[in-house]
């Protein structure tokens, strides 16, 4: 019999085929699509968090639920990354106040999300920014927060959104950076005030005299940076009197 084959049509063997791999393709799919659905659910709570919107805290509890069945269905490392970003927000964002065993809690997973994303997608400079102060949250100041705080820098060096919280990191953990350390987070911060179009973020991360005397000696060769600080300072004291 001819176009048959084991007395099966080749026309009808094709099909078959077709069909089963049509089948494999949506099994195969299927956790992805199923993740992707439930990682949706948590776009608005991120969203606010990003943005300093107010949002409550059963509503991120229940995007971190979402997450949770993301990560379950599809276990990749964006995924723990968007979850450590909630649990990492809902620890440390002023809007929120856990326990401290509730916030203990909190950073502990984000940390764990953050080492396992990471680790399996390291060109993430937001991600080891967040790494840094999840762990300076933990543990205080040390060469654990350092090291990824470095490696943010060195990911995304001149990405300006996240120069603000790495100057207050960098201030943060002066006290134990290296003398090698110190001299590349000087001069990342001096070629960021070159780039930055505007210039009170750096007057916002002082807090004390310590960090206000840092910040001069970081850009104390930029031209007119001392006297701009100066006056943004200035001004800042006068808003609070």
């Amino acid at each position: 019999m001819r176009g048959a084959f084991l007395g099966i049509s080749i026309d009808g063997l094709m099909r078959a085929l077709l069909g089963l791999g049509g089948a494999l393709l949506v099994w195969l799919a299927w956790p992805v699509t199923k993740s992707a659905f439930q990682a949706q659910q948590a776009d608005a709570a991120i969203n606010a968090l990003r943005l300093n919107h107010k949002i409550s805290l059963a509503a991120v509890l229940k995007a971190i639920d979402a997450l949770d069945r993301a990560v379950e269905a599809d276990p990749t490392a964006s995924r723990h990354l968007q979850r450590s970003e909630l649990q990492a927000g809902i620890a440390l964002s002023p809007g929120f106040s856990p326990t401290d065993r509730q916030r203990s809690e909190w950073l502990l997973r984000a940390q764990a999300d953050l080492t396992f994303g990471l680790g399996n997608d390291p060109a993430r400079g937001i991600g080891w920014l967040r790494l840094a102060s999840v762990r300076m949250a933990l543990e205080g100041p040390s060469q654990r927060s350092v090291a990824p705080l470095l490696m943010s820098i060195d990911t995304a060096p001149m990405l300006l959104p996240l120069w603000p919280a790495r100057l207050r990191l960098i201030l943060d953990h002066w006290q134990v950076l290296t003398v090698s350390q110190r001299e590349k987070a000087a001069r990342y911060v001096a070629r960021t005030w070159q780039l930055s179009p505007g210039h009170e973020w750096f007057a916002d991360a002082i807090r004390t005299p310590i960090d206000e005397l840092f910040v001069r000696y970081y850009v104390r060769n930029e031209a007119g940076a001392l006297e701009e600080l100066s006056r943004l300072l200035e001004e800042r004291r006068g808003k609070t009197q």
